[in-house]
């Protein structure tokens, strides 16, 4: 199932073992390199300290929150190892501008699904100027559409390229 950027973020961190809230989540860290993301920043509820969620540490997605065994599978940054590049790169999505490969611009990210069993980020949902808006309305980039992740920006294959390749001729 697909949810939302939406769904993971102010939502509470609950440990199964004293049954109460132990933190709250503020944003994702996303891997630029696979779309996939890796965990989530937390707000500790003890020390009000920034620490992460990593999502094999998650038995339990529910829309109050997140469900995990204890408060210590919540990790400070510098513990992890494995993924302190992606860290300190702290990429972001939303705002993140699109253009196709020919450098056509085509809006900004609005939002964003993500599958909630690999958490693969599949959809992007972008918004775009007033103008384009108004003749177009919002577009909807599947993960097969993308081509390459900059820091700076996204590249996607030109959109009326898959277009061309699946219109045949017809017969008269």
């Amino acid at each position: 199932m697909l949810l939302l950027s939406n769904n993971f973020f102010n939502k509470d961190v609950f440990s199964l073992r004293t049954g109460s809230s132990v933190a709250k989540t503020t944003s994702a860290v996303i891997n630029p390199d696979n779309l996939r993301i890796e965990g989530l920043y937390c707000s500790d509820r003890f020390s009000n300290k920034t620490l992460i969620l990593l999502f094999q540490d998650i038995r339990e997605f529910t829309p109050k929150g997140f469900f995990v065994n204890d408060h210590e599978v919540l990790s400070q940054p510098h513990e992890l190892v494995r993924i302190q590049k992606i860290l300190e790169i702290n990429y972001t999505l939303i705002a993140k501008p699109v253009e196709t490969i020919s450098k056509s611009k085509v809006g900004k990210v609005s939002d964003y699904a993500t599958d909630n069993a690999s958490f693969y980020i599949q959809k992007l949902y972008l918004s775009q100027s007033i103008l384009k808006s108004f003749s177009g309305g919002s577009l909807i980039v599947d993960r097969t559409q993308i081509n390459s992740v900059t820091p700076k920006k996204i590249i996607i294959n030109d959109l009326l390229e898959k277009a061309r390749l699946s219109v045949s001729p017809s017969v008269v």
